[in-house]
C-alpha cells in the first residue's frame, strides 16, 4: 500500500468484510492513503438478514471471480490490475444492459 500510496490518494472510502477488522489496519489505511475504512457487518443470525453493505462487498467479489484474468494477481503494476478490475465491472454492466 505504501508503494502505491500516490495513486491511492483518490480513494475516499474502503469497504471490506470482517477479515480486516482491527484498529491497526484502519489506522494504517488512514495514515497511508487517508481513506476511511468501512467494515461490512456479519449478517444478523437471528433474523437471517444480510446487511446492505455486506451484500455489496460479497456480490462484488463474486462477480469479479467470474473473470479468469483476476483469479491470480500476477501483474507488476497497480495501474494494470486497476484497469482489469474496471474492465471486468464495465463488462458486467454492459452484459446487463
Amino acid at each position: 500500500m505504501a508503494l502505491n500510496s500516490e495513486q491511492l490518494r483518490l480513494v475516499k472510502r474502503i469497504m471490506a468484510d470482517g477479515g480486516y477488522i482491527g484498529e491497526n489496519f484502519a489506522e494504517l489505511v488512514q495514515s497511508t492513503i487517508g481513506a476511511e475504512m468501512i467494515i461490512a457487518k456479519q449478517s444478523d443470525l437471528k433474523h437471517g438478514q444480510i446487511t446492505p453493505q455486506r451484500w455489496v462487498v460479497e456480490r462484488s467479489f463474486s462477480w469479479l471471480d467470474k473473470c479468469r484474468r483476476l483469479w491470480r494477481n500476477c501483474e507488476r503494476y497497480l495501474q494494470t490490475i486497476r484497469i482489469m478490475v474496471a474492465l471486468a465491472f464495465i463488462r458486467l454492466l454492459l452484459k446487463d444492459y
